[in-house]
């Protein structure tokens, strides 16, 4: 990831320095275990432990000429420790160390994420418990709709959010597994109770059987939660977006005291974190792709998958933390603006005709005082109503915000319009036929 995407923590958790600390971490694992097994003697199992130190300058002076990176990683350890170093690496292949420390990677990049989705679970529930009787208009294709809450809307998110929390926990699960079982996955040079040993120390699980690397289906799993969980923000980001445009104005995201939108148009407020939020879940769905590619390997190994994963790993979770911070539902410390979030409601009127039990709930043809010649959301077509035919529609209106005051509510959940209040709206649209209300509310108050 380029450093303008790059979450602090998250990048730390990819940084070159941390490979290698879990590089050593797996090595020196290996090493305790061998010793209490009584494959490598005690006292240099001690001394390895005491004196095995990297320094990353170093590593890749040795890797310009071993043109290998685990070689170049033992030999500059092998450098610092002196004899005891011949046990090092003993009995070990490059993926049995690679392999399991890029589990640790992984399985505390997915903390982390966690960490980042209870937030912003917690901040969208915030947000729904306080919009739950903030009254809108709800949108089908783009259209105007029926009634609904915003809270209703967040609610929605939180459930979706829920659904990818637990999708990410699974996959955790699933790449939270080490292999010590050598270069074809036989065992051949150490016992699976020095994996066991090992895998416990580290806190992971030793897998049920591999080749030479853990397989890669694992690393799918956890690509996949991880798009879909981006796919999810992308909606709720491209939401915001949608509420945010001009003709709209129900949510804006935050503008920062001295941002600018625009170096040639001063009043732009543009939802860059927003676009952001939509970009970056693109590159999630890609990622996922090439980890789809990684999975099929010639026989028990190549490393077609090793030159991807070195772009992706660091990329695919780095990039899930990035687009988080949704700024439109963040609160303690970065305020939230929900404008007129319910401004439009007076505009929604069914275009039924309830005039008996027979035409309840039906599509009538249009009355015929309607627009003539122009269409419903032409603004010359008010002046083709007659003057009496609006007060009515005005006193209509009035009604309707009535039956639709949310302030009756008082079920915490109840972040809906309940039947008996869609029951309470037709009634008062009784006889309203068709009503394009779309060119008279641009001249109301």
């Amino acid at each position: 990831m380029i450093p303008r995407y790059t979450h602090p923590e998250m990048g730390r958790i990819w940084s070159d320095q941390r490979k290698y600390e879990t590089w050593l971490q797996v090595e020196l694992a290996a090493v305790d275990a061998m010793a209490r097994a009584g494959i490598v003697p005690q006292e240099a199992a001690d001394d390895i432990r005491a004196r095995a130190a990297f320094d990353i300058d170093r590593i890749e002076e040795i890797e310009l000429v071993t043109q290998h990176d685990v070689i170049a990683f033992t030999t500059a350890v092998a450098e610092r420790v002196g004899p005891s170093a011949r046990w090092l690496h003993f009995g070990l292949t490059s993926s049995d160390v690679i392999d399991t420390a890029q589990a640790l990677q992984m399985r505390d990049a997915c903390d982390l994420l966690l960490e980042g989705l209870d937030g912003l679970m917690q901040a969208v529930r915030f947000r729904a418990d306080e919009h739950r009787r903030t009254p809108m208009i709800g949108r089908t294709h783009g259209v105007h709709a029926e009634p609904m809450t915003f809270g209703l809307k967040l609610a929605l998110w939180y459930a979706e959010l829920a659904r990818d929390v637990a999708r990410v926990e699974r996959a955790r699960e699933a790449v939270a597994v080490g292999k010590l079982s050598g270069a074809v996955g036989t065992f051949a040079h150490l016992p699976p109770s020095v994996e066991a040993d090992v895998c416990r120390t580290l806190s992971l699980q030793p897998a049920p059987v591999a080749s030479q690397v853990i397989q890669r289906d694992r690393h799918s799993e956890l690509l996949s939660a991880l798009a879909i969980t981006g796919s999810s923000l992308e909606k709720f980001a491209l939401e915001i977006r949608g509420l945010q445009k001009t003709e709209i104005g129900e949510v804006e995201e935050p503008f920062a005291k001295g941002q600018k939108g625009s170096s040639a148009m001063p009043h732009k407020r543009n939802p860059i974190g927003c676009e952001q939020v939509v970009g970056l879940a693109r590159l999630l769905r890609a990622n996922a792709g090439a980890a789809f590619e990684n999975n099929a390997l010639w026989h028990e190994r190549d490393i077609s998958h090793s030159s991807v994963e070195r772009v992706i790993r660091a990329a695919r979770v780095d990039i899930q933390l990035e687009v988080l911070p949704l700024p439109d539902i963040s609160y303690g410390g970065k305020a939230e603006r929900v404008q007129r979030v319910g401004h439009r409601l007076p505009l929604w009127i069914e275009y039924r005709w309830f005039q008996s039990d027979k035409h309840a709930g039906t599509h009538e043809t249009l009355p015929p005082y309607g627009p003539v010649e122009a269409g419903p959301h032409d603004f010359r077509s008010i002046f083709k109503y007659p003057v009496k035919y609006l007060v009515d529609v005005l006193q209509l209106l009035v009604e309707i915000e009535g039956a639709l005051d949310l302030g009756r509510r008082k079920h915490p959940s109840d972040v809906g319009i309940d039947q008996e209040e869609r029951l309470e709206v037709a009634r008062l649209m009784e006889g309203a036929h068709r009503v394009a209300l779309h060119p008279i509310v641009g001249l109301l108050p």
